[in-house]
């Protein structure tokens, strides 16, 4: 071997340059890649899995239970630690490679970092077919992996041990960048990955890539300038962008310049701390009443970092006044179009500091900021109610649940959440009091994401109390990563509220005519409906088979209890708690378009067509 080269397999290759990338922003260093999740099979074990083993002291191994959780537990990684870090994935060929694209589609449609390597099929074909090979007919490149092409922000499969010197570098530059980040593949044939190469040494050197913060376009600030000088009724809506960019320093100088109201999206929540005057809590179909009632007469929407789900926008009937406008603060272009409005394509902190520092002076009217103030406080008000309605020795209705656990937490803590009813209630009720503590994952709203999510977040922030907060239906899809808690000591905390079927999806379908068809969790009766006694399940014992500590709580107090024992547990610790099945939140204060049978025979389905066509007739085209 000469001096400027190192022999080495395709893995071992890979794992020492991925040890040496870095990223650095405002002149702090991160390192890009923390660690390696894995599931071993043929196709990775005598690859990548010696690999780790060979470089155990340069790449921390993580060792999860399923696929689809691990990308979750990376994804949460990445996102507590905005974006800066990031996780490898590595999985056998077939179905574990095939089980990475739920989390892949979560990671790219959130704008979230994780690179994916799955094993593949041998590039030389001297094993064809192998096990749980794909045999296309008339393409023999095809494998399952390119099932992940279209939820990839970049792939490829690297046939040969010289093609990863430059793969290997795209990748990890889309994984840094922050304005095309999302899920990295890189399929690996095994055979390749045992293959040895004689790699430059300047491969492995430390390689640092400075996430840049651009600055807005002169030309573009001063139209975006012009535009919020001459609204009347402005409204600031904040998207995860904002915590991407660690931007809530720079977004409060705005607010307290120029008294502009923020509302925001299950990304951007905590983006103001709930007790901001300015503050009015989420908007859209699960937003709160004031927020709602500022967006619909808002004359000009200052998006800032977010993509304007139809969650946001209440399917395009949110935003009402008459000649409402747009102005879109976003990294990308992508998404700062949108909404046909003014854009300023540059960084969010950035961004939001140019603005404050040029509409030096102006301030909306008083009566304006008069209006959201009390439209808050009577907010304040329902939620201080709703949270602490009835009686302590009752069963707890799940708004007391979210009332119990806000009484318990610190600033510091983090609250997880994904599906269900619950991010409804997060996003309406949750009173934020720290950029980190709301982690609702609502890009693909993904049941089953919370618990591996929480792994993630708690090696991201070693010591800070990590919550993740799970209803029966989402516990069943995915409680695996509970064994991973326990095998590597991380102290998550689990809210496992037990109300016996589909929470969120059994409302709704009431109200679009399916009469709660197929959501319930109970016996089938002589007519083949499912509205017998409750299943014989316990999902405490479940828990506690898999390692955890459970805490049963019957009543209020009990789940206060519970979850202050819980808060200061060092080993995983589950609160499980039974809820009373009224709803008690706040109904939704905006639309969602989900369409409903045109024709039907049944009654509940012809009323819920003639509420459904009087919503849509609201909806507007912003042009």
């Amino acid at each position: 071997m000469s001096a400027a080269t190192r022999r080495l397999t395709t893995a071992q290759a890979l794992v020492r340059f991925l040890a040496a990338q870095y990223t650095e922003r405002d002149g702090v260093r991160h390192r890009l890649i923390t660690g390696t999740w894995g599931i071993f099979g043929h196709g990775n074990v005598a690859g990548l899995g010696q690999a780790l083993v060979e470089y155990g002291d340069v790449m921390p191994y993580h060792q999860g239970r399923s696929e689809q959780a691990m990308v979750h537990a990376a994804v949460g990684h990445a996102r507590q630690l905005n974006r800066l870090s990031a996780q490898a994935v590595t999985t056998s060929i077939g179905p574990g490679a095939t089980n990475l694209v739920t989390g892949a589609a979560l990671a790219t449609v959130s704008r979230l970092p994780v690179l994916l390597l799955p094993g593949d099929y041998f590039a030389s074909h001297a094993a064809d077919p192998l096990l749980q090979q794909l045999e296309h007919p008339v393409e023999a490149d095809v494998s399952v992996n390119d099932a992940l092409r279209p939820v990839s922000r970049y792939f490829d499969r690297v046939t040969r041990p010289e093609a990863l010197l430059a793969s290997a570098l795209k990748a990890v530059r889309v994984l840094a960048d922050p304005a095309e980040t999302g899920a990295v593949t890189l399929a690996l044939p095994q055979d390749v990955q045992a293959q040895a190469y004689d790699w430059p040494e300047e491969f492995f050197a430390d390689r640092v890539w400075r996430v840049r913060r651009p600055a807005p376009d002169p030309v573009e600030l001063t139209e975006a300038v012009r535009a919020v000088r001459s609204a009347e009724r402005p409204l600031i809506v904040a998207g995860g962008g904002v915590h991407h960019s660690e931007a809530e320093q720079a977004l409060r100088a705005l607010v307290d310049a120029t008294g502009i109201p923020v509302a925001s999206t299950q990304a951007g929540k905590g983006a103001l701390r709930h007790d901001h005057p300015a503050d009015l809590g989420g908007i859209g179909h699960t937003g709160t009443a004031v927020g709602d009632a500022l967006a619909r007469t808002a004359d000009l929407v200052i998006g800032v970092g977010t993509r304007y789900t139809d969650f946001t926008t209440a399917s395009g009937t949110l935003f009402q006044h008459p000649d409402v406008r747009f102005l879109n603060l976003n990294i990308t272009a992508f998404d700062a179009h949108k909404l046909a409005a003014r854009t300023l394509v540059c960084d969010a902190r950035s961004g939001l500091a140019a603005l404050t520092g040029a509409l030096s002076g102006h301030r909306v009217d008083a009566a304006y900021e008069t209006e959201y103030r009390t439209g808050k406080a009577r907010w304040d008000e329902a939620v201080e109610g709703a949270f602490h309605a009835g009686d302590d020795s009752a069963v707890p209705t799940q708004t007391q649940v979210l009332g119990a656990l806000d009484a318990v937490v610190g600033d510091e803590d983090v609250v997880i959440n994904a599906a269900g009813s619950l991010p409804g209630d997060l996003h309406k009720l949750w009173r934020a009091r720290s950029p980190r503590q709301y982690h609702l994952e609502y890009g693909y709203s993904c049941m089953g994401y919370e618990i591996p999510a929480a792994l993630g977040v708690q090696q991201a922030a070693p010591g800070t109390p990590v919550w993740a907060l799970v209803g029966d239906g989402t516990y069943l899809m995915n409680p695996t990563e509970i064994v991973t808690a326990v095998q590597e000591n991380l102290p998550v905390k689990l809210v496992l509220v037990q109300n016996h079927g589909y929470a969120s999806i059994g409302g709704l379908s009431e109200t679009v005519g399916a009469e709660r068809f197929g959501t319930d969790y109970r016996h089938r009766v002589a007519d083949g409906s499912f509205t017998g006694a409750p299943l014989p399940v316990d999902l405490a014992a479940n828990a506690a088979s898999l390692g955890m500590d459970v805490l049963r709580a019957k009543t209020v107090r009990e789940l206060r209890e519970a979850l202050t024992t819980a808060r200061a547990a060092t080993r995983p610790t589950c609160v499980y708690v039974e809820t009373a099945p009224a709803p008690t939140d706040p109904p939704a204060q905006a639309w969602w378009d989900v369409p409903v049978a045109e024709v039907s025979a049944r009654k509940a389905a012809t009323r819920a067509r003639t509420e459904y066509e009087r919503s849509l007739a609201e909806r507007r085209h912003h042009l």
